[in-house]
C-alpha cells in the first residue's frame, strides 16, 4: 500500500547549525528512494508504509546527536485502502 507523510523537523536541541541537521534529514529522504517533494514548511514523501515508518525512525535517530540533543519530528499521514500517489492530489493544478 502506498502512503503520504508530511514530514516536518524542528531540531529544537540543537547547539550548533539547525540547517546542517535539516539538510541531513533532507539528504536521507533523497536517498531513500521514495517520491518526495521538499516544500517550506516540510518534506512531502510517497511510498510503502514500511519504507515510509523506517524513513522516519531513520530522520529521528540520525538528528539525534551531541550537537542535537532533542527534536520534534511533526508527521501527518494519509492512509486508504488504496495507493495514494501525489499526481492525484495535485492534477487538477
Amino acid at each position: 500500500m502506498i502512503i503520504n507523510a508530511a514530514i516536518q523537523l524542528l531540531p529544537i536541541g540543537a547547539k550548533e547549525d539547525k540547517y546542517g541537521i535539516i539538510d541531513k534529514a533532507i539528504s536521507l529522504i533523497n536517498n531513500s528512494g521514495l517520491n518526495y517533494k521538499v516544500c517550506p514548511f516540510e518534506t512531502v514523501v510517497e511510498g510503502s508504509s514500511d519504507k515510509v515508518y523506517q524513513l522516519i525512525r531513520q530522520i529521528q535517530d540520525s538528528s539525534i546527536t551531541e550537537n542535537c540533543p532533542e527534536v520534534l519530528i511533526n508527521i501527518k499521514i494519509h492512509a486508504a485502502s488504496r495507493d495514494l500517489h501525489f499526481s492525484e492530489k495535485l492534477e487538477k493544478y
